[in-house]
């Protein structure tokens, strides 16, 4: 009886053109989907300040800033168009410099901004640089960083924020997981 009910799983996924496992990633796909709509509500919902905040603890959680300290959020007023530093190195001889941009899903950071963030790398004599929003960005701002040869600068729109934020654990919380189990042969092909 217990064998049959695995057939008819089996059946019911391959009726689908579709494995078990690759069944269960859809339907992670899907969870995630919805957690990742949620979460920008939060975030929309959240004023800039607190987004600054969750930029800079978001790339520190990735492995940029060898120290909590290394990773800050500069002062509110007067950062030049900066909102975050993160000194990739223990010596802090490597700089990263963050800008956020907390916009509503239908307005898309354009060109200007990205050569305003371009400028102020420029003014800090900076090499590197992150701008992240909650929205996109225009084919001309992703066009200016491409062509730009004096910076790198990552550029993280909405639905790469939040999958990011998923993947590192921030602002989530594990409600379940699930262990995918296969034989182990090397176990049974061990002489006893």
């Amino acid at each position: 009886e217990r064998l049959t009910a695995i057939d008819e799983s089996k059946n019911e996924a391959e009726e689908f053109g579709a494995t078990p496992e690759e069944v269960v990633d859809q339907q992670l796909g899907i969870i995630h989907k919805e957690l990742s709509s949620e979460l920008l509500e939060e975030i929309l919902a959240k004023d800039a300040f607190f987004f600054e905040d969750l930029v800079v603890k978001l790339l520190y959680k990735m492995g940029y800033g060898s120290h909590v300290d290394q990773a800050k959020v500069t002062k509110r007023s007067g950062d030049d168009g900066i909102d975050g530093i993160i000194s990739s190195d223990r010596l802090g001889l490597d700089t990263i410099y963050v800008q956020a941009k907390r916009y509503a899903t239908d307005n898309i950071v354009g060109n200007n901004q990205i050569r305003d963030f371009m400028g102020a790398l420029l003014q800090k004599g900076a090499t590197k640089g992150v701008f992240i929003t909650t929205s996109d960005f225009s084919d001309s701002a992703k066009r200016a960083v491409r062509e730009n040869r004096h910076q790198v600068i990552a550029l993280i729109n909405g639905q790469q924020l939040t999958s990011l934020m998923i993947e590192y654990n921030l602002g989530v919380s594990i409600e379940r997981e699930i262990h995918i189990k296969r034989l182990d042969s090397d176990f049974f092909d061990e002489n006893f």
